[in-house]
């Protein structure tokens, strides 16, 4: 990223406030409007399938996640992990089952995944977290066909971190055939002036161990043969535009399998809340992605 450095913290706060972009409603109210699409989404998505709900992938609390799975015996299934955005500071697995019900009907194994937002958790330990939940769902779930990722917002660049873990820390070597990044931030190092690193209270070195952006030589050894797709709403912010633009760019340079998808008539909610949706043009390629279009 190269511009942010001569923006004032004002002109940062602004970029990097999703809600002060959208063109529907007032910042507060589509927020409101988010939470609750989201809410009624999981509810929905929780009483048309068989889930299992609080599975524990570590001890701590919010290491649960919540498994939607689809009537279908088949034993070789494609599973979607989903990492839900929320700033690293709110949300949770509670609200980010809405996506489940297009694909499990289509034979998808879905997982939301659990993990501590801050104040109570870190930005090492949210990266941490995520890691050991694939680490955990590979373990449960062995027989699978292909492992997917899907995250937005804070959740993409979790899942860009998953992208980039060098596995060998780990009891598994996750093959990961497909990522879905939304609306992402992979250089932490903007935000660190603003609002939104008061309760994750990161420091330049905690930013940049933790951005997707300087971990592409081992995002390239660890998912060499990923599908990624860097998809962008037309109506984020001219900043977090750049961050998927560059990131998507710097994925292209190192030969990667990368498309970008600049989704027209979207916002930085709207973008992931048309998930529901079977027929939204984002929820045809992640099926399209896993075989299932």
């Amino acid at each position: 990223m190269s511009d942010w450095k001569k923006m004032s913290t004002d002109e940062l706060e602004l970029q990097y406030s999703p809600s002060r972009w959208s063109l529907r409603m007032s910042a507060d109210d589509v927020i409101r409007a988010h939470v609750a699409a989201l809410k009624s989404g999981t509810e929905k998505a929780r009483a048309v399938t068989q889930t299992l709900i609080d599975v524990p992938y570590g001890e701590g609390d919010r290491e649960k996640l919540d498994v939607y799975l689809p009537s279908s015996s088949s034993p070789d299934l494609p599973l979607v992990i989903y990492f839900h955005g929320g700033y690293w500071q709110f949300l949770s697995k509670d609200e980010s089952g809405f996506l489940a019900p297009p694909l499990v009907q289509k034979g998808v194994v879905v997982v939301a995944v659990g993990y501590s937002t801050a104040p109570a958790g870190n930005m090492d330990l949210m990266v941490s977290q995520v890691r050991r939940s694939v680490a955990s769902v590979i373990q449960q779930y062995s027989h699978i066909s292909g492992l997917y990722l899907c995250g937005h917002s804070a959740g993409a660049h979790l899942a860009a971190m998953v992208l980039s873990t060098d596995w060998s820390e780990y009891d598994v070597s996750p093959q990961i055939k497909g990522a879905f990044l939304v609306s992402g931030v992979y250089d932490l190092q903007p935000i660190l002036s603003t609002y939104v690193n008061e309760p994750l209270k990161m420091n330049e070195e905690v930013a940049l161990r933790n951005s997707p952006s300087h971990f592409l030589s081992q995002l390239k050894v660890s998912s060499t043969s990923c599908d990624i797709i860097v998809a962008v709403a037309q109506n984020d912010s001219p900043e977090f535009r750049k961050q998927s633009e560059e990131y998507f760019k710097a994925l292209e340079s190192a030969g990667l399998t990368v498309s970008f998808e600049d989704v027209p008539n979207t916002d930085h909610f709207s973008i992931i809340e048309q998930l529901v949706d079977e027929h939204y043009c984002l929820t045809q390629l992640l099926l399209k992605m896993m075989g299932k279009s």
